[in-house]
């Protein structure tokens, strides 16, 4: 692998290992104040547990072939088939896709704020992502998904399809907040959560190009514009609905654009970016409002803004794909010449992930309910999950 290349995943991995920390701002700041501890913990143990777990057998499981195209094997167990240092190219994907199996769980603990065990979250990270995170990951890149012809740049089916449908399932086991919703108790930390989301959102999508080329800029450029048009047709809904621009709007938005982007970021070009960010931003502005006539508690909207985001920049795969422009041979979408077979591909990879996901946190959530319990008592729900998970408080009066 050339020196730049290699350079470019070195830079995009730790770009997308900043992502985590955003994450855990942005949430830490829609949470309450009393629980903006036990959120960042949250985070910051997928970046603990997860890339030991990757090394150990996750990547291993997930990338290395094997016959049936459902599961990979243990030749790569604990890196054992990388011998020497060689040209790094094989080391630096293995972080950077570990970088990505970090975060994808730390999405779910949004829709669980509040209310959830750390004891159960710090089992259940390790079990998901085994259960649900690696299989899919390795269907949808390599395995018989992709093989069919489905496509995912970056991770919109793999990772927030994923981790949103999960999240549903999740707080479907674990009920309702007692003390109802809330609003952030800080927006600063939303909105620097959200500019460290953006900026390692580059990272995240052109790395994925796996080589510093006109198909991971072009990916950067798609990132930078979906994002501000999903967070532009966010607030003007909002506004026009509610009667106010909101930062929170802003914020969704935006993550709701780079989200929907992902996984078509390296196969659309042109004007397309922006009219996936638009029909992103207004998809999930109404989506993030089901939970209330669902009756379902996602504290922090991540099924609205993941789930939704995720479908939809998958399937708007079926419309731009713009295989010409990149001299790609990924199939055409259907606003460049193609037929619906890509749609009904990105349909049937979409809709796998999404059963397959569903059941298995379903089951995980339920025997972790019936064995340790998932949900704290009701005092510490009340009065704070920070000292009664932790030992500490991030606010001193």
């Amino acid at each position: 692998m050339e020196s730049g290349n290699l350079a470019w995943i070195l830079i995009s991995a730790a770009l997308v290992l900043f992502m985590t920390p955003g994450l855990a701002f942005f949430y830490g700041g829609m949470d309450r104040g009393r629980n903006v501890l036990n959120m960042l913990m949250m985070n910051f143990y997928c970046v603990l547990i997860v890339p030991i777990l990757w090394v150990l057998v996750g990547y291993s499981l997930s990338q290395v072939p094997f016959e049936n195209d459902f599961i990979g094997n243990f030749d790569a167990f604990m890196l054992k088939n990388i011998t020497e240092a060689g040209d790094g190219s094989t080391l630096a994907t293995v972080a950077f896709l570990g970088m990505f199996a970090a975060i994808t769980p730390a999405l779910i603990s949004g829709a669980v704020a509040d209310r959830m065990k750390f004891s159960a979250w710090a089992l259940f990270v390790p079990f998901w992502l085994f259960l649900a995170y690696v299989p899919i990951f390795k269907w949808v890149y390599g395995g018989w998904l992709g093989q069919r012809g489905s496509i995912d740049f970056a991770g919109g089916t793999a990772i927030h399809v994923n981790a949103g449908i999960a999240a549903l399932a999740a707080v479907l086991v674990l009920g309702k907040r007692k003390a109802g919703a809330a609003p952030p108790h800080s927006m600063p930390l939303v909105m620097i959560g959200t500019g460290i989301l953006w900026f390692g959102w580059f990272g995240f999508n052109a790395g994925s190009a796996l080589a510093a080329n006109g198909q991971g800029a072009q990916a950067f450029m798609n990132t930078f514009l979906a994002a501000a048009a999903a967070g532009s047709a966010w607030v003007i809904v909002e506004w026009l609905r509610d009667g106010h621009p909101t930062n929170l709007g802003a914020a969704s938005g935006i993550v709701a654009g780079l989200v929907a982007i992902t996984p078509a970021a390296g196969y659309v070009a042109g004007a397309s970016p922006i009219f996936i960010g638009l029909i992103a931003g207004v998809v999930c502005c109404y989506a993030v409002k089901l939970k209330n006539k669902a009756g379902y508690d996602d504290a922090l909207d991540v099924v609205g803004v993941h789930f939704f985001g995720g479908l939809v920049g998958s399937l708007l795969i079926g419309f731009f794909s713009d295989p010409d422009f990149f001299k790609g041979s990924f199939e055409k979408g259907l606003f460049f010449g193609g037929d619906t077979g890509l749609l009904l591909e990105q349909a049937l990879a979409n809709g796998v992930a999404i059963v397959w996901s569903f059941v298995i946190t379903l089951i995980l959530m339920l025997v972790l309910k019936n064995t340790i319990g998932v949900r704290v008592s009701d005092e510490p729900e009340y009065n704070g999950l920070d000292l009664a998970e932790h030992g500490e408080t991030a606010y001193h009066s």
